[in-house]
This record gives structure tokens, sequence and C-alpha cells, in this order.
């Protein structure tokens, strides 16, 4: 059970997922790092009829699902079952390959950066991961630093396994971007009157 469970971490493979919105308050660690953060959309990852975790994007004004490496946001998972650590890094590291080649060097070093920093997780806690544009990426476990990866070109594969156009799951990008127009739209100049 618990390698079906890991093999679904990442990916809904047979594409099932929920798109139902829950009640979600923006955490309170990201009032220092994104303190204009709203909440973009939310999704519920499941595989062979189990949760596996619900993902909530939260996004600043002007942020753009298209050029969302350029953004500052922050991808909440809320994991709904037991996960090893290594097995996240593992599955993460095969979602960052669907996007594309990596040279066998630079994914062998993210799989070592991504083991150092993702723990053990029990259902109910968090993790979350800040886009931090031109740096790379910061995770927390229910709001405590984890650790920082320094590489931007990281945190763009790294996020666009929910963000990128090239995703594995497109209905699912779709619902954590739902709302990102109307977010960015909060911050646009109102049109003189003439």
């Amino acid at each position: 059970m618990k390698n079906v469970a890991a093999c679904a971490l990442l990916t809904g493979a047979l594409g099932l997922f929920g798109t139902q919105l829950w009640a979600a308050e923006r955490p309170a660690e990201l009032a220092r790092v994104l303190p204009a953060a709203s909440l973009a959309g939310q999704a519920t990852l499941r595989f062979w009829g189990f949760d596996v975790y619900q993902a909530s994007l939260w996004v600043e004004p002007g942020f753009s699902a298209a050029q969302y490496p350029q953004s500052a946001f922050a991808l909440e998972l809320r994991y709904l079952r037991d996960f090893a650590g290594a097995d996240i890094a593992k599955r993460s590291l095969a979602e960052m390959r669907r996007q594309g080649p990596l040279d066998a060097q630079q994914a062998a070093r993210w799989e070592a950066q991504m083991r150092a920093v993702f723990p053990d997780v029990k259902a109910r806690e968090r993790i979350t991961g800040i886009n931090q544009p031109g740096v790379g990426a910061v995770f927390l476990r229910d709001g405590w630093p984890l650790g920082t990866i320094a590489d931007p070109a990281f945190a763009k594969v790294f996020f666009g396994i929910w963000l990128s156009e090239k995703t594995s799951e497109p209905a699912m990008r779709s619902a954590l971007i739902s709302r990102a127009q109307t977010v960015a739209l909060t911050t646009q100049p109102e049109a003189a009157s003439p």
C-alpha cells in the first residue's frame, strides 16, 4: 500500500482528483513573505480512490501563470496520508523529468537536495514551497523552515510539476490557477476618467 501511495504522491496517474474548494485561511507564515497573497485555486489529488493531498496556490497581485517563475507565490500541500521524505523527492524528480530532459548530474544534485530538505510527513501536515524569483525555493513544514534550494532553474522545474503547461495534470493546473486572473486584476490601475 505504501508503494502505491508513494507513486501517487505528485501525480494523479489516472487523472483522478477533485477541484472542490474547501475553507482555506492564508497560512500565518505567509504574512511575512507574501503579505498580499490571495488564494488562486485548490485541488485534491486522488489516486485509486485514495486522497493523497490537498493543494492550495497562494499568489500576490500581478501573478501570471504563464510566467510563474518570475512571480513570488506559495504552493501549499496538506497531506492526507503519511509519506517518506525520500519518496517525495524521488517522485518529484520523476515529475520534473516529464517537463523535459534533465542532465544526469543536475538530476542527481536536485534529488539529493530534495532528500535533504523534504521530511517524512504525517497525514494533516503541510509542506509549503515558496517561489523566490531569481533565487530558488524555500520550504516549510507547518510554518517552520525546512530549508532552501537556492537554484532558480530548480524552482522553475519543481513548481512546474503543478504550474507548467507541460504538467502531467493539466486539469489540476487549471484548478490551481482558476482565480489567479482575478487576483491579478485587483491590482491593475483603473482607467482614467475622461
